[in-house]
């Protein structure tokens, strides 16, 4: 191939490669200018602070919640935080009604307030702003599931109006479950027969108190585990054994059953001898009365 042929090729080349880098620095150029420009992507620049950012998600100030609802779920918040960090360690045993009424009554009287129709300071309402105004309404559902727990445990029969104090049926039940443990832990030690005797009397008690306030419908979750705990105590660890007061009806009724039928058969035979008896006795006063007349005749 002539030399003036090969550098021809080598220009053409040189001339492509060119050609394809230009245009792909003038599409970068584009691509970038047109990412700047965006509406949509806007690229955080090294010396925007977290402080310029958070600026983004500001709303007017029509849009924003007040400072008095803000004080109001802020209460909320901190209520909710408190009752919740009293629930987990009164869950086991149960003491959820007895340790964290304070706390629940608390977060009720805030949850009233914001969902009051009453007006607050500068003649405005939290409801609508703070439960109403989105679609999951947060607040209220996170309230709701506390109060389903506060209904399924029936803390109501064990607390006074007001969450003020415990009941005088729970706070009596609570001292006579305490003179039943503390029986439990004076004869736990050793022979457990010790222990079913001399705790006899105070467990009986408990459970006549237990078994009154169950018909009354005045006792609550923490009465109810406490009795559980206790009779798993007395049955299961202590192998101590009670006889429950309604078994003794059933004794005296299936005892009469069983002697009902040796009662009819002893009643039926006794009947039966009777009047044999008196069927006999009219004969023999005829053939004495008969032998009678015969002798008068023969006298005669």
């Amino acid at each position: 191939m002539p030399l003036y042929h090969q550098n021809w090729v080598l220009t053409a080349w040189v001339l492509y490669i060119c050609a394809i880098a230009s245009s792909e620095g003038a599409n970068s150029t584009v691509s970038a200018s047109a990412a700047v420009e965006s509406p949509v992507f806007k690229p955080v620049a090294e010396e925007d602070s977290p402080a310029s950012l958070s600026l983004l998600s500001a709303f007017p100030d029509d849009l924003e919640v007040s400072d008095y609802c803000g004080e109001l779920l802020r209460l909320f918040g901190q209520h909710y935080v408190a009752y919740v960090n009293c629930l987990v360690p009164s869950a086991r045993p149960v003491k959820i009604c007895q340790n964290c009424f304070g706390a629940y009554g608390n977060l009720v009287t805030t949850f009233l307030n914001i969902s009051s129709d009453q007006l607050g300071p500068g003649n405005e309402s939290c409801r609508d702003s703070l439960l109403r105004s989105d679609r999951l309404m947060v607040v209220y559902l996170l309230f709701n599931n506390l109060k389903d727990l506060w209904s399924k445990s029936a803390c109501d029969n064990c607390i006074n109006d007001g969450f003020q104090s415990l009941t005088d049926d729970t706070l009596y039940f609570m001292s006579t479950l305490n003179q039943t443990l503390t029986c439990f832990d004076r004869y736990q030690q050793g022979n457990h027969t010790e222990l079913c005797r001399n705790c006899k009397s105070a467990y009986k008690g408990l459970n006549e108190l237990y078994g009154g306030m169950e018909k009354n419908d005045t006792m609550c979750i923490d009465i109810e585990d406490g009795m559980n705990m206790t009779r798993r105590l007395w049955s299961k660890n202590f192998k101590c054994s009670f006889p429950r007061e309604e078994t003794v009806p059933v004794i005296a009724v299936s005892g009469f059953m069983l002697f009902l039928p040796i009662i009819f058969y002893l009643s039926s035979f006794l009947h039966s001898e009777q009047k044999k008896r008196k069927l006999i006795h009219p004969k023999r006063a005829k053939s004495y009365a008969s032998s009678l007349v015969n002798i008068q005749d023969k006298q005669s």
